[in-house]
């Protein structure tokens, strides 16, 4: 194989990319079991190089996840993907070192997010309560410092942990949006969406209802992804203006909204100041222009029942 071709390695767990060239050696890593087979990456990717790999589902349950699958023949080692995945599941480096080449080139931004603890305002009894409750395990407990300790490098932003600790943990999300659910359109008997939910935002309660708690929600859209009924779309051109040029691009909008049991939008995300027609393009393809910008009010979700009940062992502390 010639220099600078790139390899491609797959496994059950992993997709590895490995590109060897005189000047350096790139490699990019897709862990598949954090990935939800969402919609951003293969959105983003300026070349086309991802594709959906559709979940199998059984009697209304997913039996075979959802996935994505990289081309290597068309990926650019762009790092888009890496950046604008919600899951945290791909990584990439050069000659061995963390390397994003579209933040290294000042082509896309930094997202804005992070999880932030308050030692002095929480209430050490909900130690394990917390940290059995995070779904990704970014939580532990230093004992040196005796201190929660959060890695800030794979935690999601899902936000359990703001309502566990009872508002000790503080959160900011890079997506703003919305998600709705409309039980009534659901397939009789399908929960796949509680199945692919990296986070308890879909979620199958204790009465064995599919739930919404959307304060959770970190605005994926696996849920649409494995709905079985699935969104239609039509072409529309966009024209955008930057660094003094005139852009114009082809995207795809939703047309049949009212039908879907399972809707999310993203808004807009907060990141450091960058102005690309790569990013403008990317984010025109990922976010929806509102008008209006709605936040969720923090401390009234933390006054939620309903987002405490959804935890693991929450209903306890409703007692």
């Amino acid at each position: 194989m010639k220099r600078g071709t790139t390899r491609k390695y797959k496994t059950e767990h992993q997709i590895i990319l490995e590109r060897k060239m005189v000047t350096q050696h790139d490699v990019m890593i897709w862990d598949l079991d954090k990935c939800v087979g969402c919609q951003i990456g293969p959105e983003v990717c300026p070349v086309d190089a991802l594709t959906h790999v559709d979940a199998v589902l059984k009697d209304g349950r997913m039996v075979v996840k959802q996935a994505v699958d990289v081309d290597p023949e068309k990926c650019i080692f762009c790092g888009m993907c890496e950046v604008m995945c919600p899951k945290r599941a791909i990584t990439m480096t050069t000659d061995d070192k963390t390397m994003i080449p579209v933040q290294e080139y000042e082509v896309f931004p930094i997202l804005v997010r992070s999880t932030k603890f308050n030692k002095e305002a929480f209430d050490w009894s909900r130690k394990d309560f917390v940290i059995e409750n995070c779904p990704t395990g970014v939580i532990s407990y230093n004992e040196a410092a005796d201190t929660l300790d959060v890695d800030q490098n794979n935690c999601i932003r899902c936000r359990q942990c703001e309502v566990a600790s009872d508002g000790a943990f503080k959160v900011v999300q890079p997506w703003e949006g919305s998600v709705e659910l409309h039980r009534d359109l659901c397939v009789e008997g399908c929960t796949a969406c509680a199945d692919i939910c990296p986070t308890r935002a879909l979620h199958v309660n204790d009465e064995g209802e599919l739930v919404l708690a959307d304060y959770y929600c970190i605005k994926c859209g696996a849920c649409m992804q494995i709905c079985p009924i699935k969104a239609e779309t039509e072409e529309y051109e966009i024209t955008f203006e930057a660094q003094g040029m005139t852009h114009t691009r082809t995207h795809t909008r939703i047309t049949n909204w009212e039908d879907l049991p399972i809707r999310v939008e993203r808004w807009r995300v907060k990141h450091t100041p960058v102005e690309s027609a790569a990013w403008l393009s990317a984010i025109s393809r990922l976010a929806d222009d509102k008008a209006e910008q709605t936040e969720i009010d923090r401390k009234r979700a933390l006054r939620r029942r309903d987002l405490l009940k959804a935890l693991k062992g929450g209903s306890e502390l409703l007692k």
